[in-house]
């Protein structure tokens, strides 16, 4: 291992405390970016500083954030997201089907959007893409974060979330239906001057177990407007649809289907 002479090592020194980054201090010192890293880390040990990572948190630092896209953010999170907070991991995931490479980018730029200093990456598995943003701080925009599966939980918007939900009760909306919901085509069959003939029409259809959760999409519903009823498959309410034609209409405008 290359030995540095104690007077570099000051200068790297008095460099990092002026907050120039490891990687400017490197380059003007000509030492590996991992050493200077080492240097940065033995200084705050023997000054009793602790490291916390930057942070543009809204909650933490009270900075103006995309409302509506924490709108959709939001949706995409009470559907198929899930935070991990750990001591040594911190991440916000939301998962996608692998084909619909338009929502995965689509909650990526929410992400960005919301916060935009944290790292964004995607991990892909089988039919599936996670894409995961690292920081602890989303459980502060995410307050519903909390042991077990959402179903097994309250889940309650805050007031600053309800409000923003208020303000754009169509992003929410939006979000939710990409996360748990589909359109689809049902069809019946009429008897048409004797005839029997097929009839077709399209649908909404929103799938949650969380009874909170699908509260807050059939409350979000009913102040635009939107005309709704419960499905019960096998005994269990947790499907909402949208059929009447002007409902799905509206739906179409503002949602559309997931691709």
């Amino acid at each position: 291992m290359e030995q540095h002479s104690s007077s570099i090592r000051a200068q790297a020194v008095v460099l990092m405390r002026q907050g120039v980054p490891n990687r400017i201090v490197a380059e003007r010192l000509n030492i590996p970016r991992g050493t200077i890293g080492w240097w940065r880390s033995e200084d705050r040990r023997v000054r009793g500083e602790t490291y916390e990572q930057p942070t543009d948190c809204p909650r933490c630092t009270e900075r103006a954030f995309d409302e509506v896209a924490y709108a959709y953010l939001l949706g995409l999170y009470l559907g198929d997201g899930h935070i991990i907070s750990k001591p040594k991991q911190h991440h916000l995931s939301i998962f996608c089907n692998a084909t619909q490479t338009g929502l995965i980018a689509a909650a990526e730029d929410a992400m960005r959007k919301v916060m935009p200093l944290p790292s964004i990456g995607q991990r892909y598995r089988t039919g599936c893409v996670e894409v995961k943003s690292y920081t602890k701080h989303w459980t502060c925009m995410f307050p519903q974060h909390g042991p077990g599966k959402k179903h097994e939980r309250t889940i309650v918007l805050t007031l600053w979330q309800q409000e923003i939900v208020d303000t754009h009760p169509w992003e929410f909306i939006r979000g939710l239906i990409h996360s748990d919901g589909c359109r689809i085509t049902n069809w019946t069959t009429r008897l048409v001057a004797g005839e029997r003939k097929r009839y077709e029409y399209p649908r909404y259809f929103f799938t949650n177990v969380s009874d909170d959760i699908r509260q807050l999409y059939t409350d979000t519903l009913d102040k635009l407007g939107i005309e709704w009823k419960p499905c019960t498959r096998n005994g269990n309410p947790y499907n909402i649809s949208v059929a009447k034609k002007a409902s799905v209409a509206r739906l179409d405008t503002h949602v559309g289907p997931k691709h």
